[in-house]
């Protein structure tokens, strides 16, 4: 007799409790895996088994996420027994992390959000239209002046990214080659808990060189503020570097799969290309960004969190120690949330997915993620209007290794 952790089911017979992620299906590589479907019509909030044999819940719907993702006794605290680390070397180097705004609660969290907020506040984001537009510009002239077919990837989804955080924190850009590197082995879950390890670690001595410039000569960055607030009092070294780690690894690479995937996805929908490719409204565009980001939601692994109080929700009752798993697309295609949400539809009103995470733990670059997808979206589209892919989709390779899901490489000719 098998002692597989099992769960109830209907009809009162039981089945071996499904592992978590789980895994899309290959003709359909960009919708959510089928199991999440079905788990979100039969038990929406049940336990799933992850890769160290622990069995936290599952939260499918969008209107239960809401709800517990902005419930004070859900904690973000990854120290917290009973925590759903996302991988081996995740658990391993979890009690050597320090605190910062992704693995702690408030009063803490508050605090660390309050210092590097502003730069990413609305207002301030709005002010670098000008520069990513002119960015993305000239990364189009290359494209058009360069091969035929060509990589979107490397000719725009990469670089744009890089460069757009590489000015936004006052990192140089020539160093791109090994910030991208480095930060891909960090969120690579295929690797060993040494070797990421050892990219955290190489990006962390080349942020403290970095620093150690803007203590003597600051600029008009991110990580001049920062070393500002350390010479303060309101920050310690270590958060500061750290956070800039943080920042320049989150920075570029969630925005580089969302413009290479999001191109796939309206290239596979050319009725809403032909819907965007032909306007210059820059609500029309903001909506698809919008829309296109609720369709793909590339974090592939779930918000991860434990609970801090027993929970009583929705029929059962979450234990003080229970790890906690958010399924963000399983969300964001709920159909009680998003009618058709199979479809790709870009005047869907989408500005309620959480694709960036929702609460108080919410996605701190969405600001300037949206800024930079709308400058592609709104520029690409229309400057290229015969854009189309170089291959087939069964021919593409999907990179499932990170805790994003993405594209490694998409040939486009026009």
């Amino acid at each position: 007799m098998s002692d597989a952790p099992t769960c109830p089911m209907s009809g009162g017979s039981s089945q071996p409790l499904p592992e978590y992620p789980m895994q899309r299906a290959a003709e359909c590589p960009m919708a959510p895996p089928p199991a999440v479907h079905e788990l979100r019509a039969e038990r929406p909030i049940g336990k799933v088994r992850i890769w160290n044999g622990t069995t936290p819940w599952l939260i499918t719907r969008h209107a239960d996420q809401r709800a517990l993702l902005t419930d004070p006794r859900v904690s973000n605290d990854d120290l917290a027994p009973g925590f759903p680390y996302v991988n081996a070397h995740r658990a391993a180097i979890a009690d050597k992390a320090p605190r910062m705004i992704t693995n702690t609660d408030a009063p803490e969290h508050t605090r660390l959000r309050r210092m590097v907020n502003g730069p990413f506040v609305v207002k301030r984001i709005q002010a670098m239209r000008p520069a990513v537009q002119k960015m993305v510009d000239d990364l189009v002239d290359g494209l058009l002046a360069g091969p035929n077919p060509a990589d979107l990837l490397t000719g725009l989804a990469l670089p744009l990214p890089s460069l757009v955080i590489a000015e936004l924190l006052g990192v140089p850009y020539r160093d791109h080659s090994f910030f991208q590197d480095n930060s891909a082995h960090v969120l690579d879950g295929s690797l060993s808990a040494e070797e990421a390890a050892r990219a955290s670690g190489a990006l962390l001595h080349y942020l403290e060189t970095l620093f150690d410039q803007k203590y003597d000569d600051p600029g008009e960055d991110v990580l001049s503020e920062m070393a500002g607030r350390v010479k303060a009092g309101e920050m310690t070294r270590s958060e500061a570097t750290h956070m800039g780690v943080a920042m320049l690894i989150a920075g570029h690479e969630t925005t580089t799969t969302m413009i290479s995937l999001g191109t796939l996805a309206l290239l596979e929908h050319p009725d809403q290309l032909a819907l965007l490719r032909e306007t210059d409204d820059p609500k029309v565009i903001a909506n698809a960004v919008e829309e296109v980001l609720r369709y793909l939601t590339i974090l592939q692994t779930g918000v991860r969190r434990v609970a801090g109080e027993d929970i009583e929700y929705g029929g059962v009752v979450i234990r003080a120690g229970d790890g906690i798993i958010f399924d963000l697309h399983a969300a964001n295609w709920d159909p009680e949330a998003f009618p058709g949400a199979e479809r790709l539809d870009i005047g869907r009103a989408a500005r309620t997915h959480q694709a960036f995470g929702y609460g108080p733990h919410q996605c701190l670059g969405q600001n300037l993620a949206r800024l930079e997808l709308q400058a592609v979206y709104g520029t690409l589209y229309r400057r290229v209007p015969t854009l189309r892919l170089a291959t087939t989709i069964d021919q593409l390779e999907f990179d499932h290794t990170g805790t994003t899901y993405g594209i490694k490489s998409l040939p486009v000719t026009w």
